[in-house]
């Protein structure tokens, strides 16, 4: 259980940062900014909840499983997790199956696109979009940081798929891609 009774430690005022092992990072660590960039997906879906409506007990879920994926991230050394006090919180294949279900459900009903599409519509579906760029970008930094140290494979495919869950969801906020905004190339040339 997390007890959070003091709010500022001071401890991160020499640009460190702890990860969940206790270990003391630079905060410009590959495994901070991988974290920090899953934190900012989760901060971008909190907006786009002000807007849910029907779709927020999903976007409740996903949210959650995003502090599990921070968890995951922030918790390196996968070799010692059986030493573990408790075991560490890890993203799992289910998650990631739930996540192309629900994709599959949501697509089912949408028409095949006939050209890409600009982040717009609805304000939920730019905010959906919004949330799929940064996705995009966590997703970049956990790759780039899985070249460099362990980290659960799962985290990347999580990460894969729900940036497709976004874009799909942004659709589906569209009136169920009616309200896309399609791209029209070299229109303004």
């Amino acid at each position: 259980m997390v007890v959070l009774n003091k709010i500022y430690t001071k401890t991160g005022d020499a640009g460190e940062t702890a990860l969940g092992d206790g270990a003391r990072v630079a905060k410009h660590a590959l495994r901070v900014q991988a974290y920090g960039t899953v934190d900012e997906v989760n901060a971008t879906l909190g907006l786009a909840r002000l807007h849910g409506g029907e779709m927020d007990p999903k976007l409740s879920s996903v949210s959650n499983d995003l502090f599990d994926l921070g968890a995951d991230l922030c918790r390196p050394d996968h070799e010692k997790d059986a030493e573990a006090e408790y075991p560490p919180l890890r993203i799992t294949a289910a998650q990631v199956a739930r996540l192309e279900g629900e994709i599959d459900v949501m697509n089912a009903d949408l028409e095949p696109l006939r050209s890409f599409i600009l982040p717009g519509g609805t304000p939920l579906a730019a905010h959906l979009h919004l949330c799929r760029t940064v996705c995009r970008r966590a997703e970049r930094l956990v790759v780039e940081l899985a070249t460099m140290e362990s980290i659960n494979h799962e985290a990347v495919r999580y990460l894969n798929r729900l940036s497709d869950w976004f874009f799909v969801a942004g659709r589906v906020a569209n009136d169920g891609g009616q309200a896309d905004v399609l791209w029209v190339p070299g229109a303004n040339r």
